[in-house]
């Protein structure tokens, strides 16, 4: 599918893009998407979105590095020969085996506070959510909170947003897992479960719009729990908590990880 992206945006309507070029990644090979020279215009953003099921690309919020704002989308500081299909891994296992991986092997008061009130024990996947409208429209509004002035426009051509993370060859999750793959696996799932959508992607951050997120305390406490499974720092540098973690995510329409 990459080698079809020149095709792809050559296929858009004619003065539909802004300025932009595709880029190659750092190790080679075809370019895996095409980011725009400006900062992203989120009506743009909308209006590719709607039009993906024809078009075949998946537009993106683009985000650089603070202090480096070219790493690693300008500088194609990208792998995408290097990560695995999503289709080769299970969400549920995956996230059984990271929650595992993050448990202490030792009595620790502060960890057992951590993951209460599951203790080490994996709950299990959680719930779907109920949606609370279509999932286009949250993703839509998610666009004007993350376009900062700065963030620029990408397009992959992608089946899905999940999908994205791998054909980009994003390396955000690398201090946790190499392999971006697995991490689309578990937002395929997300966006089956909870209407998410991948929005936009930085150096190592992840922006999900989510249309069913959870609504009570205990079902906000096992999305909890599969946040902590993907992405630890959310809690470890973050709420400290699942519980106020939990807290924070109730109700809420965008879900944000960060790898540190």
């Amino acid at each position: 599918m990459i080698t079809d992206l020149p095709r792809l945006v050559d296929a858009l309507p004619a003065g539909m893009l802004p300025p932009g070029r595709l880029v190659t990644p750092e190790d080679g090979g075809p370019p895996p998407y095409w980011l725009s020279d400006a900062p992203v215009e989120p009506a743009l953003w909308a209006r590719l979105r709607s039009q993906h099921p024809e078009s075949g690309l998946w537009p993106l919020v683009l985000s650089g590095l603070s202090l480096e704002e070219n790493r690693p989308w300008v500088d194609g500081e990208v792998r995408p020969a290097r990560m695995s299909s999503p289709d080769r891994h299970d969400p549920a296992e995956l996230l059984a085996g990271w929650w595992d991986r993050g448990q202490s092997d030792d009595d620790d008061p502060e960890a057992a506070e951590a993951t209460a009130p599951f203790g080490v024990d994996w709950p299990g996947p959680a719930e779907s959510g109920e949606p609370a409208g279509p999932a286009e429209e949250f993703a839509d509004e998610y666009v004007d909170f993350l376009a900062d002035g700065k963030a620029r426009l990408g397009l992959v051509p992608a089946a899905r947003g999940a999908d994205a993370l791998v054909v980009t060859g994003w390396t955000g999750p690398t201090n946790f897992t190499n392999d971006s793959g697995k991490i689309a696996a578990v937002v395929r799932s997300w966006e089956e479960r909870f209407g998410a959508r991948v929005v936009g992607l930085g150096f190592d951050t992840l922006h999900l719009s989510v249309a069913a997120p959870p609504t009570s305390p205990e079902h906000a406490l096992w999305v909890a729990a599969e946040h902590f499974a993907c992405c630890p720092d959310n809690i470890w540098q973050g709420s400290g908590t699942l519980t106020a973690y939990a807290e924070q995510i109730l109700g809420v329409h965008s879900w944000s990880f960060w790898w540190d």
